[in-house]
């Protein structure tokens, strides 16, 4: 019987985390074809792979193009209907697959979702990178149900649902795959962070819809790859937030937006020094110049028709850490 999903895992140098997180793909994904895509590593990924999981497609990588770019190259010949794009440090859950086949079987607007990403280290609590699915302030931070910057919700069912979100982690990602190819994939400048955002972004405003699904878990060990401390995570974060808003949000509102925008990223910076992280205000800094020299590769992607709806609050940061508003509601 033919499958319809394509489970597929970017790996650079990541041998461990295969070792480690694999065979529960493998276990728990009767339903898929699994699909490796290394990205040039130099460590004994291939050599493992082809050894010890032999029932895995290897997509071979000529370079690291990072995360957009690869998933771009090795996606182009999977032609399994439902792709899901999954973390190497991320271990699956039985039956995580079948709910959201249900989804995409019978809302044929639903082009991407989410499942309930759970913390692997403390597997009550919900994870940084997605949680319960994501949304965007007006002026483009993130935040999600479940995680709204640095305050981590324990799960005790209260997200068991399926709603409609704004964005879904590129930790565990389920897209069809005739809409991440009708709208390009990820955009490869980002290189890391955030491109899953503007892809969801453009699709929701080519008329998809974004869901997220309580009723499938996985696991995910966060900062596998790029610690959540490290500056350059903090300058690919800053730094393709600012590009991601000046690609998608409508026009006659960019200017000033934007600019807001700058303005609080100058605060965050303040607080870095206060907080004694100077390189992290530093990368701020850095981030600033870096979409300043992209915007003219930019200007061509910059959409017409962009949905003014797309944030739910005003000022994510200013209900946590003025009004004290912790949680998600």
């Amino acid at each position: 019987m033919e499958k319809k999903f394509a489970v597929v895992i970017l790996n650079w140098n990541g041998v461990a985390l295969l070792r480690q997180f694999l065979p529960s793909v493998i276990k728990y994904s009767s339903e898929a074809n699994i699909y490796i895509i290394d990205n040039a590593s130099t460590d004994e990924s291939i050599a493992v792979i082809q050894k010890e999981f032999p029932s895995v497609k290897l997509i071979k990588n000529m370079d690291n193009g990072g995360y957009a770019k690869g998933y771009n190259q090795g996606l182009k010949n999977i032609n399994e209907p439902y792709l899901v794009l999954l973390n190497s440090d991320i271990e699956v859950t039985e039956h995580w697959l079948a709910p959201i086949g249900r989804i995409f079987e019978v809302e044929p607007q639903t082009a991407v979702v989410q499942p309930k990403i759970l913390d692997y280290k403390k597997k009550d609590f919900f994870e940084y990178a997605g949680a319960a699915g994501g949304f965007l302030d007006k002026y483009g931070f993130p935040y999600c149900r479940g995680r709204v910057f640095d305050t981590i919700e324990r799960d005790s069912g209260q997200y068991n649902d399926e709603i409609e979100i704004f964005w879904a982690s590129g930790a565990c990602l389920f897209i069809r795959n005739e809409v991440f190819k009708k709208f390009g994939g990820f955009d490869e400048a980002f290189f890391a962070h955030q491109e899953e955002i503007d892809l969801c972004w453009r699709v929701q405003n080519g008329g998809y819809v974004i869901k997220y699904c309580g009723f499938s878990t996985v696991y995910h060990v966060g900062g596998a790859t790029l610690s959540y401390s490290n500056p350059k995570k903090t300058y690919l974060n800053f730094r393709n937030s600012l590009l991601m808003m000046y690609k998608n949000l409508p026009r006659k509102k960019s200017f000033s937006i934007i600019f807001q925008r700058l303005c609080l990223d100058g605060v965050a910076g303040i607080w870095y020094i206060l907080c004694m992280q100077p390189k992290h205000c530093w990368a701020i800094i850095r981030s600033h110049f870096g979409f300043y020299r992209r915007i003219p590769q930019f200007r061509s992607k910059r959409l017409f028709n962009s949905n003014e709806q797309y944030y739910r609050t005003n000022s994510i940061v200013w209900k946590y850490f003025v009004r004290k508003e912790r949680f998600f509601h």
